[in-house]
This record gives structure tokens, sequence and C-alpha cells, in this order.
């Protein structure tokens, strides 16, 4: 008998245990962090999977995860796209100090 697949995403938890949720910056920070890895990844010409399910799939991560998307292995962020202009170049260049920030914090907390 084959066992299928299973989604490892579901057994990991979206949220850290308090105060750190709370203060690596909660629910603000997650939105921020989903829409501009959602925003790089889907540029304006198209991408095979849809920017909401991008959102998604960067949504159920934990926030240190989260970050890691933006980031390269340094720890800096990402370059900005040329795609992202206006208010999204902007959350970009936010998402990605506020990455770096959390993974600085995380690291020093010893959340990984």
């Amino acid at each position: 008998m084959s066992i299928g697949r299973v989604n490892a995403a579901k057994f990991i938890a979206r949220l850290l245990p308090e105060p750190h949720e709370t203060d690596l910056g909660g629910e603000p920070a997650h939105h921020l962090l989903a829409t501009a890895h959602a925003d790089r990844v889907c540029p304006p010409s198209g991408h095979s999977i849809g920017w909401t399910d991008c959102y998604a799939s960067a949504d159920m991560l934990p926030l240190p995860h989260k970050a890691d998307l933006l980031l390269e292995p340094n720890g800096k962020p990402r370059s900005i796209l040329d795609h992202l202009v206006g208010e999204a170049r902007e959350r970009a260049e936010r998402a990605g100090r506020q990455a770096a920030w959390i993974r600085r914090e995380a690291h020093r907390r010893g959340l990984h």
C-alpha cells in the first residue's frame, strides 16, 4: 500500500509563541511580508501561479520563514525587481527592511 504525499505546511505552526509573535510584528507583519512575496513572484506579465495562491502559500508560514522569502542567504534584502513600481516598490523596500530585522531578532531569540 503506498502512502500519499503529505503537505508539511499543515504541521508548521504559523504563529510563534507569545511574546515573540507580537514582538516581531504580528498580523501586520504577516500581511506585509506575504504581500511583498506575492508581488515579487507574480509579475504583471503573468505567472503560472496566481497572486492569491502565492500570497496564501507565504501567509501560512511563521514570520521567520516568511522573512527568508525576501532575503538573500546573507540576511540582506533581495534586490527590488523592475516590475515592482509605485506602491508595490515602496512595500517591497519596507518589507525587505522588516524581514531583515525579523531574521536578526528571531536568530537572537533562538527562533528557527
